[in-house]
């Protein structure tokens, strides 16, 4: 007897028609035709179950502050950058938790159950870790919420930066955050790769690092972050975050800097809608597409997944917590639409994630957590294609969140009066 059974799903490794049975908090069984029964039974009627969605970067101190001060004008990464440093004097605790449970609310129903936040330690009151340490409890029941130590104004541009990271790892901040390509000089940003590696190191902490958010192709802090992960002994446990310079430097340097990052283990980060949007904005034509080299990357054995970024905040007007939404962006600006593609990019927003974070017992595999979400689409391609409806989202095996399915009724003589949205013809032939 399970607790709950899925039957008839399709699963994104191609299996269709599979059960999967839940017991407690995990996953019991994965097979077709499973036996026994169950206290509840979800007939998931060959649509895609998956693992829960990850969002390894995202900023939620900043989410949902659109027009607060005013409006970024221009839509430019240093319009944001400028206005987020008019709004956060006027930060207060209970505003950014307000806006923060909002999102992890429509998060849940986007099926998203696991993000990274950076948080920034800029402003010495910390009133944003203070808020996002009380949102990470609030939430700890339905979402995996990681905090980073971010020094949006450079550790040491900013007058208290040094000081400010420190305190807001001691207040319980678990992951070493760094923007090396905003500090004054190209030197003091190598410094303080190198200062942060150490500390994260000392602690025996993770990194994450804003590294190269720039056209700028001598932008090249990703080749010091990956020389201090193995000096210090962080291998698998560094993140680089964006990598845009990557897009706009030589062949011959980056054949040589892959080879290096693969060697630190380097996870890779990048953020497919932020980055098409920001970046590329001195150019006229040809105009740069602003986002790293995610083919080459992949290629190279290193873990590339996909982060959301920004929702409705000072440097993106848009944004909606659908992970699928990103990768959709994705196989565009990659150009990566064949049908191994689509299952990278897939693993890119979960499984590649789930990695980057470190998460345990995350995947479709018996023991792991029941972290699931059910589709209206019945395969990975038609999945990111749509970007279709959540029909139910289960944490540690219950149901946290149920969305009707679309259907569209017709009204037009001799043609079908029903039309479901995730009419796909080719998973039909």
């Amino acid at each position: 007897m399970f607790d709950l059974i899925i039957r008839n799903a399709n699963l994104p490794d191609g299996r269709r028609g599979i059960d999967v049975g839940i017991a407690g908090e995990k996953i019991a069984a994965v097979e077709a035709g499973l036996p026994g029964g169950a206290r509840e039974v979800i007939d998931a009627t060959n649509r895609l179950v998956s693992p829960s969605f990850v969002d390894p970067h995202f900023h939620m101190d900043a989410t949902l502050s659109l027009g607060l001060p005013r409006m970024n004008v221009s839509g430019t990464l240093l319009e944001g950058i400028a206005l987020w440093g008019e709004l956060r004097p006027l930060l207060t605790r209970e505003a950014l938790v307000e806006r923060a449970l909002a999102y992890c609310d429509l998060a849940v129903s986007q099926g998203l159950l696991h993000i990274r936040t950076h948080v920034d330690t800029s402003d010495p009151r910390l009133v944003t870790v203070e808020a996002m340490l009380e949102v990470k409890e609030r939430v700890a029941p339905y979402i995996d919420l990681q905090l980073v130590a971010f020094p949006q104004d450079g550790y040491y541009r900013a007058s208290e930066g040094v000081e400010s990271l420190e305190r807001a790892l001691d207040m319980g901040v678990d992951i070493v955050g760094g923007i090396p390509h905003f500090e004054r000089t190209m030197q003091e940003g190598a410094m303080s790769v190198e200062a942060l590696c150490r500390i994260a190191a000392d602690r025996g902490l993770p990194v994450d690092m804003h590294c190269d958010e720039t056209d700028d192709p001598m932008s090249r802090h990703i080749e010091t972050l990956a020389a201090q992960t193995v000096r210090f002994g962080l291998k698998g446990r560094v993140a680089g975050s964006h990598l845009t310079s990557m897009h706009s430097m030589d062949n011959y340097y980056v054949s040589k800097l892959i080879p290096l990052m693969a060697e630190a283990e380097i996870n890779v980060i990048p953020n497919p809608l932020i980055n098409i949007m920001l970046q590329g904005r001195h150019d006229t034509y040809p105009k740069r597409r602003g986002m790293t080299r995610v083919r080459e990357l992949m290629a190279a054995g290193l873990n590339v997944s996909f982060g959301h970024d920004c929702v409705m905040d000072p440097w993106y007007s848009m944004g909606s917590g659908d992970m699928l939404e990103v990768g959709h962006m994705a196989i565009h600006v990659a150009q990566m639409s064949g049908v191994e593609d689509k299952k990278k990019i897939f693993d890119a927003l979960t499984v590649n994630s789930a990695k980057a974070l470190g998460l345990e017992d995350y995947g479709l595999d018996a023991g792991c957590h029941a972290d699931l979400v059910i589709l209206q689409a019945e395969d990975v391609p038609e999945a990111l294609r749509l970007k279709p409806t959540r029909l139910a989202v289960l944490r540690r095996g219950k149901v946290i969140a149920r969305t009707v399915p679309k259907i569209t009724e017709l009204q037009i003589e001799g043609r079908p009066e029903r039309i479901d949205a995730g009419y796909n013809p080719t998973a039909r032939r």
